[in-house]
């Protein structure tokens, strides 16, 4: 079952594709965070929704908010499929070892398939879920759905 609004969003750390890692608990009492789990790269539908999140950088960060997204793919996959994308404004996360462990903890790894589901989970600044929906694998998020929890945010 995946995380819902009201829940406390799970630290993690993984590997980014323009290297290092990511602490989701480096965005706490900076940032918003929108997690974007995404199947697997190099995929139709996931490179539009990436390439989607890099064009609305500037929304984005209007909002105070960064932008993560991750998938079961190696590193060297994240950042291969990163400079195809020219996705060079967030951070690609790689899920690969131990392989889908933070989309578990999220409630987002389909077992039998061994990916996780295409999700998205808004996080406030103080580390709690507070919009989340998981969609079909070939259905593509709409950003204005983001941008609209995004502004509830503004608003509290």
């Amino acid at each position: 079952m995946a995380l819902k609004a009201g829940d406390i969003a799970p630290d993690f750390e993984l590997r980014s594709h323009r290297g290092g890692t990511v602490k989701l608990s480096d965005f706490i009492g900076r940032k918003n965070v929108v997690l974007a789990f995404h199947p697997l790269a190099f995929t139709p539908v996931c490179a539009t929704q990436m390439s989607g999140y890099e064009s609305d950088v500037p929304k984005f960060e209007s909002s105070d908010t960064a932008v993560l997204g991750v998938s079961i793919d190696p590193q060297p996959a994240k950042s291969a499929w990163a400079k195809e994308l020219g996705v060079t404004s967030f951070d690609l996360l790689s899920d690969n070892y131990p392989y889908g462990e933070v989309a578990r903890k999220y409630g987002v790894f389909r077992e039998k398939d061994g990916i996780s589901e295409r999700a998205v989970f808004v996080i406030d600044k103080s580390g709690q879920v507070t919009w989340s929906k998981v969609y079909d694998i070939p259905q593509q998020p709409a950003n204005t759905e983001i941008f609209e929890a995004l502004a509830v945010l503004g608003r509290s």
